[in-house]
């Protein structure tokens, strides 16, 4: 098990901000189209963090030309530039997948100050 764990370390990102359910965060992800690559940011809240260590993900929601749309952004994929978190969201709940049946002001998340 300690082989894994030391092995797994090498791997993981050392400076990976708090990221805490129902913050508004902005993922940067290297995008390769062909030969070109370019970087696209995917701005949304943070509705779920599920396992740890190496495995980590989250997933992100945002809503687009009214069509809510999630990905699952493993933490730790060399794919991912950076994590920023743009806002604070104030909630009570550890999975916030009630919000994919609203649409509008209610699927919005009330700040933390």
């Amino acid at each position: 098990m300690d082989l894994v764990n030391v092995l797994s370390q090498q791997y993981m990102k050392p400076e990976i901000p708090t990221l805490n359910i129902g913050d508004t965060v902005r993922v940067t992800v290297r995008v390769k189209e062909g030969n070109r690559e370019r970087t696209q940011a995917f701005e949304g809240t943070l509705i779920a963090k599920k396992h740890g260590g190496i495995n980590e993900s989250i997933t992100v929601r945002r809503i687009s030309y009214n069509v809510g749309c999630e990905k699952v952004f493993p933490i730790h994929s060399p794919t991912i530039v950076s994590i920023e978190t743009v806002r604070r969201g104030k909630v009570r709940r550890a999975k916030l997948y009630y919000l994919r049946g609203r649409v509008g002001k209610r699927a919005k998340v009330k700040e933390r100050i």
